[in-house]
């Protein structure tokens, strides 16, 4: 079967059919985790095309993997058998209309391309994830992304007004979301309901205010007590991001910024039309954050409140130099539980003697603990236990497994805990129904 495919495969997309080893093995990698090495892969540039592969597929009874720029963190693009992966890296059509706000993007459009194409005509797209100079709007749509930007914007979904889809028959839909919001089912399942061909975006106007300060905190937990303070007095900042105190070190280790070691770290912007109003909701986190012992420090100008930001979206890289893994866990939990959430992730990392760094936008309740581990020395069965265990502390507190990254490989046996049976039941019906053939992104999300 697998050779007959592939000179189907070549028949059809020439030398965009990638067949050899060298070239497929990047193929099965994410952020992350590793995955098997792929029968095809495939780098359409059209729409139709996409049909065509989806039919192939179903012809032949092989597994599509949509992926975008491997950007993902649970395994959603990871290829698990003998599989075709479709790269939608070369559909990046993007036009934007500024007159009735909105873009039309293919998925290999990337996040940060969509706001600098609205940039001159005063708009911009909120959703910005760590990864939005890399990331896709594909992948995004795959896993509902959100960004700094979330707690007052909202995450990719809420800004999509229409959606292109190829379905598990090579049938396409585009449509809005009146009445029943196909769209929406689509955002967040992952590629394992549809391949996304496009979607029409929202944009906004740029907003023309912005204040920015770093609050500094003995311990973690003060700090997210003076989040849910400060949300409950009604402060709704653009963004709202923190960082543990393993996480300020391991910046102040990359970068060499000044950041005060050995405490933890709250980073808020608000923004708006009015100066006044600005101020006064960033003065709302400056409030909250001093009652609970912190220091704080305003920017004084832009280019101050970048160095700040660059401190968050440095976290990453940062925390590659300590170990050589990393499991990034991504619940979501009430804000209220936020002080106990963090304290009990933090003792659970004690616990299995392991290095646990949290960081995220705390604002939105979305956490990132991350374990980090070298397994020459801690076995990787302890670190998928304590993995576990955290998307427990989220459960247990009225929370959710993902936030934005996804539940793809990695935390599919844990669905089991956090969905009844019947509405596995259900989710499980709706993947048939919309691919009868079972060819689009088996082995993800649903245990």
């Amino acid at each position: 079967m697998g050779l007959e495919v592939q000179e189907e495969l070549k028949a059809a997309f020439g030398p965009r059919a990638l067949l050899s080893r060298p070239e497929k093995e990047v193929y099965r990698y994410d952020a992350i985790l590793v995955g098997e090495a792929p029968l095809a892969v495939v780098l359409p540039e059209s729409r139709a095309e996409v049909q065509a592969l989806v039919r192939l597929a179903r012809r032949h009874g092989v597994p599509l993997v949509p992926r975008g720029a491997g950007s993902g963190l649970s395994g959603g693009a990871v290829p698990l058998g003998e599989a075709i992966v479709v790269a939608f890296t070369r559909m990046a059509r993007l036009e934007v209309d500024p007159k009735a706000r909105t873009a039309w993007a293919e998925p290999g459009v990337t996040t940060a391309q969509v706001t600098e194409a609205a940039r001159p005509h005063g708009l911009f797209y909120p959703p910005d994830p760590a990864s939005l100079r890399t990331s896709t709007l594909g992948g995004n749509l795959g896993e509902n992304a959100g960004g700094p930007l979330c707690f007052k914007y909202g995450v990719t979904g809420d800004y999509v007004l229409e959606l292109e889809w190829v379905d598990g028959e090579g049938k396409v839909w585009r449509l809005g979301r009146e009445a029943y919001d196909l769209p929406g089912l689509l955002i967040g399942s992952e590629g394992t309901l549809g391949l996304v061909t496009g979607a029409r975006l929202r944009l906004l106007p740029l907003p023309r205010h912005r204040a920015t300060l770093m609050a500094v905190f003995p311990e973690v937990e003060a700090l997210a007590e003076a989040v849910s303070r400060a949300i409950a007095l009604g402060a709704v900042p653009a963004k709202l991001e923190f960082m543990d105190q393993s996480a300020v070190n391991a910046v102040e280790d990359y970068l060499g910024m000044g950041l005060p070691r050995n405490r933890a770290l709250l980073l808020a912007e608000t923004d708006g039309d009015d100066r006044e109003l600005v101020e006064e909701e960033l003065s709302l986190v400056e409030r909250t954050a001093l009652e609970l012992g912190a220091e704080v420090r305003r920017a004084r100008d832009e280019k101050e409140a970048e160095a700040l930001w660059r401190a968050r979206r440095s976290v990453s890289p940062a925390l590659g130099r300590l170990r050589p893994k990393r499991v990034n866990e991504d619940i979501a939990v009430p804000r209220s539980a936020l002080p106990q959430v963090v304290g009990e992730i933090a003792a659970l990392g004690q616990a299995h003697g392991l290095l646990v760094v949290q960081f995220g936008h705390i604002g939105d309740g979305n956490l990132h603990p991350n374990i980090l581990y070298d397994p020459r020395f801690e076995p990787e069965e302890r670190v998928w236990e304590l993995a576990h265990e955290i998307a427990r502390v989220a459960l247990r507190h009225g929370g959710v497994l993902s936030g934005e990254h996804g539940i793809g490989v990695m935390k599919r046996a844990f669905m089991a805990e956090a969905l009844d049976p019947a509405t596995l039941d259900f989710l499980r019906r709706t993947k048939a129904a919309l691919d009868p053939g079972g060819v689009l992104n088996p082995g993800k999300v649903l245990p």
